[in-house]
This record gives C-alpha cells, structure tokens and sequence, in this order.
C-alpha cells in the first residue's frame, strides 16, 4: 500500500511533505532522503489517528505529476484493511473476538498499529470477515 505524497521545497531549506488522501500527515526533512525516512513515519503516526476513532483509513490515490509514493509496512498495510472491512461490516472487536474464538484483548492487538501481529493473525480474522488476503510479489 503506496500513498502519494507532495514534496514541496521549504523557503528556510528541507522538505515539506503532505499527503493528499491521509492530511493529518505532515512533516519535513533536510533533503529528499531525510523527508522520505519521516514521510513514512508520519504517515504510519497519522493512521493511528483513524484507528483510534474507529474511522476508514483512506485508500491510497494514485500519484500525481511531482508526487512521490510512501509504501506502509506490510503488517501496517493488512491492518488498515482489516480496520477498514470491520467498519464497512460493522464488526465491533468484540464480534470479531467471538467469532475468532479468542479474547477481545487478541483483536484490540490485531488492529493496533503498534503492536508487532504475525500476518497469519490479520489473514485469519480477514477470513473471519468473509475475506481472503492475498499475497503477491511484484
């Protein structure tokens, strides 16, 4: 999962980065390397705002000229599609808990953002959901 972010060249030196679809991530670097390392850490930061509210997170858009794409982590990825299928479901963890046979604090994990979940965790609860992951390589 790739999201288009705008790199703008600060009067006082650096980057300004933005992203159009998640707008809640903003940040900066000295150069292009620098502002790619903390465009991919703000917008990991940013999500957590979504997930927190129980919001959709934003599905990325394609890039625009001058854009540039800032790929989340796979196991961050698979989370923001699972968050976003229990919303669209209206899945509360608790369901989800239940229907996965484990304690609702094992779901909170799955879509905590933080907390480090073996992929096969996410697939099953996607399952569970009526989903199949698939994954393949580029």
């Amino acid at each position: 999962m790739r999201f288009p972010a705008k790199f703008v060249r600060a009067k006082e030196g650096g980057f300004v980065v933005t992203f159009p679809d998640i707008p809640e991530a903003i940040t900066q670097g000295e150069n292009i390397d620098d502002a790619m390392w903390h465009a991919a850490d703000a917008l990991e930061s940013a999500l957590d705002f979504y997930f927190e509210a129980g919001r959709p997170v934003p599905l990325p858009s394609p890039a625009k000229r001058g854009q540039r794409m800032v790929e989340l982590p796979a196991s961050v990825a698979a989370k923001v599609l699972l968050l976003n299928e229990m919303i669209r479901q209206k899945v509360r963890p608790a369901e989800l808990a239940r229907r996965l046979r484990v304690t609702p604090q094992e779901v909170t994990r799955l879509i905590d953002l933080r907390h480090a979940t073996k992929i096969d965790g996410i697939a099953g609860a996607l399952k569970a959901l009526g989903k199949t992951m698939e994954i393949r390589a580029v």
